[in-house]
């Protein structure tokens, strides 16, 4: 079972990378093209995934409320 969750990230990974970044825009004529194309669409895909990540994290703090701690540092009791 768990190989069968795993699979469907991958499958949902390349799917997605079709869409957004042209994996399946090349027309395969030789291998080291295909190579290459492959390579630079799945770099376009985790530099999106990242810079996605990242706006939702900023979005999350911008919508969490402040933390309830007294002090600015853990150790700062005086």
């Amino acid at each position: 079972m768990r190989i069968a969750g795993s699979r469907w990230a991958v499958e949902e990974c390349f799917q997605t990378a079709q869409q957004e970044c042209g994996l399946d825009d090349y027309e395969v004529r030789r291998h080291p093209g295909r190579h290459r194309h492959m390579t630079l669409a799945m770099a376009a895909h985790a530099c999106l995934t990242v810079l996605r990540a990242r706006q939702l994290d900023a979005e999350q703090a911008e919508t969490d409320p402040p933390s309830s701690s007294t002090s600015a540092s853990p150790g700062a009791d005086g």
